[in-house]
């Protein structure tokens, strides 16, 4: 494994930093309507600050910055969107650390208007996420401020990875963990802790938006086409170098599974449990219902239902 790539003792570590910090993971089993097989469980992160798994990663990157007194006066700056955004903004404020946000004049307004009200400078420059980034390359070279986003992987990875420690505790003897996969900074955390506990990795990826599968099918990270429902929480054109590692190395599956399949699979959990939950948190679910991932007889499942910012206009029907 790289430098970069997360390992048990560093979710540990994690786990020990942000403790007070985030939300506790919420479980609940799931209802036989979506579970007809029975042990399934549901880990309820879309509870948590910041609306996403994001806030562990990024509270996670403050604490050991702050720690080890390598925070630099400008704080922290991004130019990525959505949920990552989100979360580094509420760590930011969590730990009173200046957070300056680059985003393109194609951002949704709604996380303009988030990161402004969770206290980050919003600058809304360029017509690309491309301009956006290199804005906030030259700002980073400017002032000192850290790169949030790809400042140290193994850190935000591991914020993520705590997700399975608290899951496996609270239901002793899982034995398969169901998430999405998008960058792959949940799924390399979720392994690290999934190989010490003997536990099976599923990760999912829309059929539009496959950078996993089809990294482990060339046997080397390789960018993708991004063309899905999904995009916005796992449209990630590339998946990171630990990703693919712990795919190839731990004991790790990965399936796809189509827009409509997740489109329902988010239908289904409204009107059986209420959960209003993001296309992308929906993609674990639905490897199950469609049987991208058939388990065995008894086997005990846990679906990480990843993140909650989305508009539940569409659910009421």
């Amino acid at each position: 494994m790289g430098s970069l790539t997360p390992v048990f003792d560093d979710v540990a570590a994690a786990s020990r930093r942000i403790a007070g910090i985030v939300r506790p993971l919420t479980v609940i089993d799931a209802d036989a309507d979506l579970a007809p097989s029975g042990n399934i469980s549901l880990a309820l992160e879309c509870l948590q600050h910041s609306g996403s798994f994001k806030a562990r990663g990024a509270a996670n990157l403050m604490a050991a910055l702050l720690a080890a007194g390598r925070m630099p006066r400008a704080g922290i700056v991004s130019a990525t969107e959505g949920n990552a955004a989100i979360g580094f903004a509420w760590a930011a404020s969590r730990f009173d650390v200046p957070a300056t946000a680059f985003l393109s004049r194609s951002a949704p307004p709604a996380t303009v208007r988030r990161l402004r009200e969770l206290g980050a400078e919003v600058r809304v420059t360029g017509a690309t996420r491309a301009e956006a980034q290199h804005a906030a390359r030259r700002f980073q070279d400017d002032t000192g401020a850290i790169e949030a986003y790809v400042y140290d992987d193994a850190l935000t990875s591991a914020g993520a990875g705590t997700i399975l420690l608290e899951l496996a505790a609270t239901r002793p003897g899982l034995d398969t963990v169901v998430c999405a996969v998008g960058a792959g900074g949940m799924v390399s955390g979720i392994a690290a802790v999934a190989e010490k506990l003997s536990i099976r990795v599923v990760g999912v990826e829309p059929e539009g938006s496959q950078a996993l599968h089809a990294a482990l099918a060339a046997d080397t990270v390789r960018e993708v086409e991004i063309d899905s429902v999904a995009a916005d929480s796992l449209g990630a054109p590339r998946v990171s170098p630990a990703a693919l590692a712990w795919a190839k190395t731990a004991d790790t599956r990965s399936v796809v599974v189509s827009d409509n399949a997740i489109i329902d699979a988010r239908l289904r959990l409204w009107r059986h449990h209420r959960l209003a939950v993001e296309h992308g948190s929906a993609t674990a679910l639905a490897a199950l219902l469609v049987g991208a991932y058939r388990p065995r007889p008894g086997e005990r499942i846990g679906i990480v239902l990843c993140g909650a910012n989305t508009d539940p206009a569409d659910l009421v029907r």
